[in-house]
């Protein structure tokens, strides 16, 4: 459970931390016999600040739930 928090931690800041996730993708544009034409399109996707604070939040109680032993 602890390392469950600490993974959500860290991937709580690097959201924070990036507002974007590039994606490359490559669309074929002709294909003419054995050559083929293509090219590469990179997007950003957003991500929304809430999903760095519900990971960072989770990973605080994960930590918290973690710790507690069953007597």
């Amino acid at each position: 459970m602890k390392i469950a928090g600490i993974i959500l931690i860290i991937i709580g800041v690097i959201a924070l931390v990036y507002k974007y996730i590039p994606i490359t993708e490559t669309k074929q544009d002709a294909q003419l016999g054995p050559i083929n034409i293509s090219h590469q399109e990179t997007h950003d996707v957003p991500i929304p600040a809430i999903i760095g604070g519900v990971c960072i939040v989770g990973g605080v109680a994960a930590l918290a739930l973690g710790g507690r032993s069953n007597l």
